[in-house]
């Protein structure tokens, strides 16, 4: 019969423990399987509205795409469905947003954009966003998603890591604490630069978190590795992430990170509020 074969849209299969659930059940629950706990992917848009306050957040540089500058087969017409696809311009989406009524300057990856890739937009959004903390005197929180670099920007895009990783350094050196999120999947060329140095690690249950596939992995010969390789609750263990926190905490937790790492922000750099 017509339209058997059609998913249907008020249910959906989790990847966790293959349970069939309902789909408002699961928005309900920050699409976090309540079987399972496993952490559904979400968009820009959901994350910043289950994060921030509401109707805190000023989108910027949002005209910033990508101008194909290696005329890369096939790339303009992928760049164009994914942005046909999603509504964005490119894989990250920063601007700035309240917590609690604490201002921050804050960087969200989209995994739904050609897998989150970091290209020349996406480094310089990330960019910008860590300079705006230091403009502000703010802190700087980055959601991070993402399978690495952007192959069809070559060079172009690999260098983003040097850049957005001296972005970060700016940051240190003027004491504005930045704050990054894996989620899954946090790889390669971004867990390779601005992610791993932040001051502060967070990361949501299970994401996966490594530089090579497990693919790559396999073919340099890494086999015998932990049931968990590659998860947050593993590069935890192996001192890279500071603290796992369920999507339901994630909110009061950098709420309490940023009131914390950023009570001297008012100040001028290296100065107490006694001036001294």
């Amino acid at each position: 019969m017509p339209g058997l074969d059609r998913p249907n849209p008020n249910f959906v299969q989790c990847p966790g423990c293959k349970r069939t659930l309902f789909v408002q059940e699961l928005e309900d629950n920050l699409r976090v399987c309540p079987q399972c706990q496993h952490h559904h992917r979400l968009g820009w848009r959901e994350r910043i509205a289950w994060t921030f306050d509401e109707g805190s957040f000023e989108e910027r540089d949002q005209r910033l795409e990508s101008i194909d500058p290696l005329a890369f087969p096939e790339y303009a017409d992928k760049y164009a469905q994914a942005v046909r696809k999603t509504g964005q311009r490119d894989s990250v989406v920063g601007g700035m947003a309240s917590l609690n009524d604490q201002r921050v300057s804050v960087a969200v990856a989209d995994f739904a954009f050609m897998g989150g890739s970091m290209g020349s937009v996406a480094g310089e959004k990330i960019t910008r966003a860590l300079e705006r903390g230091v403009d502000e005197r703010c802190s700087v929180i980055v959601f991070c998603a993402s399978g690495g670099a952007r192959m069809q920007e070559g060079m172009l895009s690999l260098m983003q890591m040097a850049k957005t990783t001296a972005a970060v350094e700016r940051c240190r050196a003027n004491g504005v604490p930045f704050i990054a999120v894996f989620t899954d999947p946090t790889m390669a060329g971004v867990l390779a630069s601005y992610a791993s140095v932040a001051d502060v690690i967070l990361a949501e249950p299970k994401a996966l978190v490594g530089f090579a596939g497990a693919r790559v992995s396999k073919q340099a010969g890494v086999s015998k590795v932990p049931a968990d390789f590659q998860s947050a609750e593993f590069a935890q263990r192996s001192g890279m992430i500071d603290r796992i926190v369920p999507r339901r905490e994630m909110r009061d937790t950098l709420t309490l990170l940023v009131g914390t790492l950023g009570a001297s922000l008012a100040t001028p750099a290296g100065r107490s509020a006694s001036g001294r």
